[in-house]
């Protein structure tokens, strides 16, 4: 009994540990047909594995087309001008250029005209009289006929008269001798105003009378001097050898300085 116990055991294990011929070649044509993917893949599908082989294939692969837009179809008509915009702020002011070439010398340009004699910062004048002078008038200017000193023509011979081009502080004198038995009244004129006296009264015997003043003058001013006439017989005596009266004048400080 043993025995057979034994021998049934053997042939089960047997039959157990190597399987049929048929049945092996089954298993190996199945499992040739799976593929296993790692714990990271995905299962990738039988099209898109295709798709994939196609698209790096050359033969397979699309060509790139790129369209072409005609623009001056597209475009349309030119629009009106803007306004003006704003303007903007200035910018920083540039680095300083490099100096320039010379140019060509200039044509010589015309003569100007002459200067304004008030800005001479001097005048001066002396002038007499050789003829006697009697006033036949209330009032009778006092000419000259001898020129002495006239700097810059300043003294006018032809009406007796100094005009003023530089304003400032002037000097002026006046010396004239007397007439017998005749009085002497003479003005120091400036402009029309009078503004010193030379007197004598009348006497047996002639003699030099003087006058000396300052003035303040502008431009424009005229200094001069009138023979005034009252009841008696005015007169100044003087010979055509000799000068016996006379007027000066001289600028001492302008006016500018």
């Amino acid at each position: 009994m043993s025995a057979v116990l034994l021998m049934l055991l053997v042939s089960t294990v047997n039959a157990g540990t190597f399987p049929e011929k048929g049945s092996l070649r089954r298993e190996t044509r199945w499992l040739s047909c799976v593929r296993c993917c790692g714990p990271s893949e995905q299962p990738v599908s039988v099209a898109s594995s295709r798709y994939v082989r196609m698209s790096s294939n050359p033969a397979y692969s699309l060509p790139k087309v790129q369209p072409t837009i005609d623009i001056t179809i597209l475009k349309g008509e030119k629009g009106d001008t803007g306004e003006k915009g704003i303007a903007g702020g200035s910018g920083k002011e540039g680095e300083r250029g490099l100096r320039g070439f010379h140019g060509q010398k200039g044509q010589k340009g015309h003569i100007g005209p002459p200067g304004n004699s008030c800005k001479l910062l001097y005048a001066a004048f002396s002038v007499g009289r050789r003829k006697p002078l009697h006033s036949s008038d209330y009032f009778q200017h006092v000419t000259f006929d001898t020129e002495f000193v006239n700097l810059y023509q300043h003294f006018s011979m032809f009406t007796g008269k100094f005009f003023c081009y530089v304003p400032g502080i002037y000097f002026f004198n006046l010396n004239v001798h007397t007439w017998n038995f005749k009085e002497t009244y003479l003005h120091l004129m400036k402009n029309n105003q009078e503004v010193a006296i030379l007197y004598a009264q009348p006497s047996d015997r002639s003699i030099m009378q003087s006058q000396s003043l300052m003035l303040e003058l502008w431009e424009g001013d005229e200094v001069w001097v009138r023979m005034f006439k009252r009841e008696r017989e005015n007169g100044i005596y003087s010979e055509e050898s000799d000068t016996y009266i006379t007027f000066n004048g001289h600028l001492i400080k302008p006016a500018t300085e």
